[in-house]
């Protein structure tokens, strides 16, 4: 962490408000993956319209960071980021009061708005504040926050679970998903706009013009990059409790140690990934994670193994499925002019998040004619193998230092 420590100070608080605010977006996407075996039984839902309420929020999120991309970059990045916070803080907690899969269905697609906001704004933030020499790492470690976010999913939905009454403990679960919106008080009084985006305010670019001659290409590939890392995580990890819990067999408490040693390899693929990306490479780096992960999700879900090599898979099942996420935030910044970034970077990211969100659903659907399983590994390795392919199709940019 030598470079934390070269670090200003503006530099060090961005980092660590980015890191938090993404760990904590985290935790609130994944409260609802611990929850699907409890809300199919008590609502009799079908494991397709389970899946689709994964869907509902993520398709909403890639609508939600395009509109907070291009909201970034006319009232600022920071105002942006602490918007964003409060709205999928709000929504995650009123999934509580919800007593129907319609309901729930469309709070849930509400909540995700705030989701997809909350990336586009931070990574734009973080991306902008740290000079080239860091970026790479920086822009990761953020991206690591997610996997104490997931922990702290899996505890507090294993804790309420496990001793509060059915009906009423994946409510509680829910309202534990407000917690997120004590950090905008800190983003509020200590985070400033970055001095490149202050500096370019009064460049009034068509925010469509990512769609231009000039930048279609390059939009249209990293929205494909994009689904191909989000497609891929998601049908793997919105899935994963219900695989442990009813085709391995286990208990609520037995799967979350299976899940915890996958999100200790989450965290343990961001921080490896983020230094790789800057030593080896953004391009380089993606194709290494995603032959990788195609190898891993298949011996995962589809090879006949025991559960003792099941949990000792876990490992590096988490850490290829996340790290691959490390690199793209600095990627996408690089991409895109100061005044066009958080547009594109919004677009990109949650578009192909978007695309991506269908996988958790169709592997639902999947499911009905064959073991969950098969059905994970099979979008799965589709997924990272689209992410290969568009990785080859766009320029390297390490290294690159921006202009206001």
């Amino acid at each position: 962490m030598g470079w934390h420590r070269a670090l200003s100070k503006t530099e060090r608080r961005t980092l660590w408000s980015c890191f938090a605010g993404w760990a904590l977006d985290g935790m609130d996407v994944q409260i609802y993956t611990f929850l699907i075996p409890s809300l199919t039984a008590l609502w009799g839902m079908s494991k397709g319209e389970a899946g689709s309420l994964a869907t509902s929020a993520l398709v909403l999120s890639a609508f939600g960071g395009w509109i907070a991309g291009m909201l970034a970059d006319r009232i600022g990045r920071v105002r942006m980021l602490q918007i964003s916070i409060l709205w999928f803080a709000a929504f995650t907690a009123l999934s509580g009061l919800t007593d129907s899969f319609e309901q729930l269905l469309v709070v849930r697609g509400l909540q995700g708005l705030g989701f997809g906001g909350e990336w586009a704004a931070g990574s734009v933030l973080i991306g902008e504040v740290v000079a080239a020499k860091y970026r790479g790492r920086a822009v990761g470690f953020v991206q690591a926050g997610w996997a104490p976010g997931w922990a702290l999913a899996a505890i507090v939905a294993s804790l309420a679970l496990a001793y509060l009454p059915p009906a009423i403990a994946w409510r509680a679960v829910f309202f534990f998903g407000v917690t997120p919106a004590l950090l905008v008080f800190t983003l509020r009084r200590f985070i400033p706009e970055p001095e490149i985006f202050t500096a370019s305010r009064a460049a009034k670019n068509n925010l469509l013009a990512i769609f231009s001659p000039a930048l279609l290409r390059t939009t249209i590939l990293g929205a494909f990059l994009s689904a191909g890392a989000n497609g891929g995580y998601y049908a793997i990890t919105t899935w994963l409790p219900t695989f442990l819990r009813q085709e391995r067999g286990l208990t609520i408490f037995g799967s979350t140690a299976y899940l915890i040693v996958i999100i200790a390899g989450s965290f343990a693929g961001y921080i490896v990934s983020a230094y790789l990306t800057d030593a080896i490479g953004r391009r380089k780096n993606f194709l290494l994670f995603a032959a990788a992960n195609v190898l891993t999700v298949a011996l995962y879900t589809t090879a006949p193994l025991s559960d003792t090599a099941i949990l000792a898979l876990g490992f590096p099942l988490g850490f290829f499925a996340s790290g691959i996420f490390s690199g793209m935030g600095a990627f996408f910044t690089e991409l895109f002019p100061t005044s066009l970034r958080g547009t594109g970077q919004g677009f990109c990211y949650n578009c192909g998040r978007g695309l991506g969100a269908f996988n958790p659903a169709l592997v639902g659907w999947l499911a009905a004619a064959m073991p969950l399983g098969r059905a994970i590994g099979l979008f799965a390795v589709v997924a990272y193998g689209l992410l290969g392919v568009t990785a080859l199709l766009l320029p390297e940019t390490s290294g690159k230092v921006l202009a206001a």
